[in-house]
């Protein structure tokens, strides 16, 4: 790619920090502060690590530097793309200072644009070497600091203003291996991941291999990054488990800038740590082990429905969890989403669809079909619903779970719960109820993810920081939010706060009842949430704060929501 020549970026009072506060230690250091390095030891940092230092700027910026001052739409919207700009973010809010003072902003095509959200420099890390400098940099000269592998990221971790980021992109590598060791042990076959590496090239390499390892369903997520650190859902999970009951071990880079190799042998406390404590919080991952699994095949398939209004919908909503157990005896993982019909040749008379996509492992189209087949009848035999598409294939499970590339470059947040089996067992009418409330508060999508229970169930006996409530669990249900660029600053907030303030306590309704305490799948969820050491940790919480001290004593490793975050502002820039 092509980098920014390296300049001191003056933003002295971007966030209204006096430069007092950050030379008392009550803050990080910023520029206009006593403590904020010179160009000089930006310098030496950059020669350093070869010089990998880069200015960082926002994308719509960054687009506006190329040939002919801006990116394609393809550009724009691909995360492969974005995943390549360092100060690039798959959903565009997380690079706006909404709430900085004054906001700052940068939007696509705009004339002027702020810094916003972004760090003002970069370490494009190719070796161990180059994030143990970024690091000890950080540490030597309280600065902020954040990690970034390719940008798909919900809640807005991997960026903060007056920055410095550490940016994993390069770390692409993956190995393959029939005998991972621990110790003595042989934990079997395995793959070894650079924290940078794709999800859709784990699945191809896997392909040639005749392997295949649990990891997410979109293209650009990095498995050994933030993805695991959450715990990791994928479509397989029914049948294999989380991403993070297949982790083996781990290379990071903690905040005294050793590396270390963590295992269930070795800081067997940061194992657990790392297996579900949340991304970001540890330290700047270099790889991760996870066990792998010889390839089978799956049919996989979609049923689009078509809904004359959101009653209609809720009641789609409602017949779905009644069938939802029917594809437990072959592990099927399942995307069920409704959605504000976009398709003008049908919105007028089906203004929403639910969208059906279901994996069954090694299982074949008839099969498949013969499992659909009660939830399918029934749903074409409620009145105001219509079938706009039905495709059933064959295929091997790493060609189903391979994207190219993921859209993205939009403004979108998102609110989640994990919803209980015993809520779909014992009180499926609830379900269409609360979709047809969030619905009606202007939820553009309400998205399930079928990830739970078999394997992650039977995993409930793993000593790790997942959150009870995976084990209980039947699905994952995110409530979707977006606005455009012309939004006003107030109605972004209202948007920003409305997961909180109407639609949880809505959501909230699908666990209450059921024994189960509320939990949350913490990539996947709203960073302004308010009891998220409870709602994404669980009891998890205060042996995680254990570790953090043991760890990061200083709080190097700061995101929104995440271990240690209360102690530190919403841009972990001062402490509280």
């Amino acid at each position: 790619m092509e980098y920014f020549a390296l300049k001191l970026l003056c933003l002295c009072a971007v966030l209204g920090h006096s430069a007092e506060a950050a030379s008392n230690g009550t803050c990080r250091n910023v520029p206009g502060s006593p403590g904020f390095p010179s160009q000089a030891e930006w310098d030496a940092l950059n020669a350093t690590v070869s010089g990998r230092l880069v200015a960082v700027v926002p994308s719509a910026k960054f687009c506006a530097s190329l040939p002919g001052g801006a990116c394609t739409d393809e550009q724009w919207e691909s995360a492969v793309f974005r995943s390549t700009i360092p100060g690039a973010m798959n959903q565009v809010n997380w690079e706006q200072g909404y709430d900085l003072n004054p906001p700052s902003l940068c939007l696509r095509n705009a004339t002027t644009c702020g810094q916003g959200d972004v760090p003002l420099y970069s370490v494009e890390a190719e070796t161990v070497a180059d994030i143990q400098a970024a690091v000890k940099f950080s540490s030597a000269h309280n600065l902020r600091l954040v990690i970034k592998s390719s940008g798909h990221d919900f809640l807005g971790r991997s960026t903060a203003p007056s920055s410095l980021l550490i940016h994993t992109h390069n770390l692409q590598n993956i190995a393959f291996t029939d005998a991972f060791f621990v110790g003595g042990t042989d934990m079997g076959a395995a793959v070894i991941l650079g924290s940078g590496a794709y999800t859709n090239a784990l699945y191809a390499q896997g392909k040639k291999e005749g392997k295949i390892a649990v990891g997410a369903f979109a293209a650009t997520v990095c498995a050994a990054g933030g993805w695991v650190q959450g715990a990791g859902h994928s479509a397989l999970s029914p049948t294999l488990g989380l991403g993070a009951d297949n982790a083996l071990e781990f290379e990071i880079v903690v905040a005294n800038g050793d590396l270390l190799k963590v295992n269930q042998n070795s800081h067997p406390d940061l194992f657990y740590a790392l297996r579900g404590g949340g991304a970001g919080s540890w330290g700047v991952l270099v790889s991760a082990t996870f066990k792998t699994y010889p390839t089978f095949n799956v049919t996989s398939s979609t049923l689009l429905f078509g809904a004359a209004n959101a009653t209609v919908t809720a009641s789609l909503a409602f017949l779905h969890a009644q069938h939802i157990f029917d594809w437990d005896s072959v592990h099927a993982g399942q995307y069920f989403y409704v959605e504000e019909n976009l398709d003008p040749s049908t919105s007028a008379t089906t203004p929403f669809v639910f969208n059906v996509s279901t994996i069954m492992p090694r299982t074949t189209v008839n099969e498949s079909k013969a499992l659909l087949a009660p939830f399918l009848n029934a749903a074409l035999a409620l009145p105001g619903v219509s079938l706009l598409l039905q495709e059933f294939n064959y295929i091997v499970v790493n060609d189903v779970l391979f994207h190219a590339d993921d859209s993205v470059g939009v403004n979108e947040i998102v609110g989640s719960r994990l919803i209980p089996a015993a809520t779909y067992r014992d009180s499926p009418a609830t379900v269409g109820k609360v979709y047809e409330k969030l619905l009606e508060t202007g939820a553009p999508a309400i998205l399930g993810i079928l990830v739970a229970g078999g394997k992650v169930a039977e995993n409930a006996n793993i000593s790790s920081a997942v959150h009870p409530a995976w084990r209980t669990a039947k699905a994952h249900v995110v409530v979707v939010a977006e606005w455009d660029d012309s939004a006003s600053l107030a109605e972004i907030s209202q948007i920003r706060h409305l997961f909180q303030n109407v639609q949880a306590p809505i959501l909230d309704e699908l666990i209450a009842g059921s024994g189960a305490s509320i939990g949350s799948y913490s990539n996947e969820a709203d960073v302004l949430e308010r009891n998220f050491q409870t709602t994404f940790f669980g009891p998890n919480y205060a042996r995680l704060t254990e570790i953090k001290r043991m760890y990061d004593p200083e709080d190097l490793f700061i995101v929104g929501a995440g271990v240690g975050s209360e102690r530190w502002d919403e841009w972990g820039l001062c402490r509280l």
